[in-house]
């Protein structure tokens, strides 16, 4: 087997796989007569490990991911990969986008680890593709993207939190747990968690105002530009794939990342309202916008430690130090 890892640092996070784990997967997969012809380790997702991989036998590549050891997930990251797994259902909206599970083990028989195979979507990852266009036929895109984001968000759920977990009555509970999750990992790793734990707080105190969000909608968790394939030969960007939907969870819409980031800049991106349609602005929404921000920004202090940013951690207590001062 042609076997191509991303070479990484002994102390680095992910964890590639052997080409002997990579052939025992794809027999428990496919059956003892499966035979891998090459796998290639794509280097551009940072939690998963995400394999191409060629079976012989098999016109189109299927995509393998693999989730970090259990003792490595932090508490508020924990079973994404199954998390992804149960949403597969809610997601029926945007299912012709979407890639097909092939097949999924939680056993940890084989490799140790939780993994899943899927269809290899077609088309060119948008972080490569967009900036082919003139920056004119971007609006394009961010329409799609908002159109894409309205379908899943109309999704109805039975009840607050991640789609795969037990679940919250109200959304305050969901909320609050998230940050005192997102703290304790904090925590966990040595770094300073009071600014997180101080929003849970205030959270808790003025529950009421989260509690004004009754519906939990479906929340997409991470969808942006990095999680959505382009057509190649598309006379303007045409979005031909999403991905990487493990991070779901039923909430207030204005909580989902997709929200946050069609918000961070006035540029080409505005074209996102055109097709999501009108947002809330009252002052609850407002202060509600608030904290979701801090549970963005801790997760975000998590990952870039994870990666070993420590200017990127840094610049993340003055970011929440600003949210503060907003939530009075």
């Amino acid at each position: 087997m042609d076997f191509q890892p991303v070479e990484r640092a002994s102390e680095a996070f992910q964890r590639s796989l052997t080409a002997q784990e990579i052939g025992k997967v794809c027999r428990r997969a496919f059956g003892n007569t499966a035979a891998p012809v090459s796998a290639v380790e794509l280097g551009t997702g940072m939690y998963n490990n995400v394999y191409r991989v060629a079976l012989a036998g098999r016109d189109r590549p299927v995509i393998l991911r693999v989730a970090p050891e259990e003792a490595r997930q932090f508490r508020s990251e924990r079973h994404l990969m199954r998390n992804e797994y149960g949403s597969v259902p809610w997601l029926a909206v945007i299912a012709p986008l979407m890639p097909q599970v092939l097949a999924v083990d939680w056993s940890h028989e084989v490799i140790g680890r939780d993994w899943m195979i899927q269809t290899h979507l077609d088309g060119v990852p948008a972080p490569e593709h967009l900036g082919t266009y003139p920056r004119t036929a971007w609006p394009s895109f961010f329409r799609q993207m908002g159109a894409v984001a309205r379908s899943v968000h109309d999704v109805r759920g039975p009840h607050f939190g991640p789609v795969g977990g037990l679940g919250h009555g109200t959304w305050s509970e969901a909320v609050i747990t998230s940050l005192e999750e997102i703290a304790a990992d904090l925590d966990g790793v040595g770094l300073d968690a009071a600014d997180v734990r101080k929003v849970a707080a205030v959270a808790a105190h003025e529950r009421a105002v989260l509690d004004e969000v009754t519906e939990p909608g479906l929340l997409t968790g991470d969808l942006w530009t990095v999680n959505v394939m382009l057509d190649a030969g598309a006379a303007e960007p045409t979005i031909t794939g999403v991905f990487d939907m493990d991070r779901t969870w039923f909430g207030d819409p204005a909580a989902d990342w997709t929200i946050r980031m069609a918000l961070a800049k006035q540029d080409e991106r505005v074209a996102f309202w055109e097709t999501y349609g009108d947002r809330d602005r009252s002052p609850a929404a407002v202060w509600r916008s608030l904290v979701y921000e801090v549970r963005h920004l801790g997760a975000v202090r998590l990952e870039r430690h994870r990666l070993r940013n420590a200017a990127g951690v840094e610049n993340t207590y003055g970011a929440v130090a600003a949210v503060l001062a907003d939530l009075g």
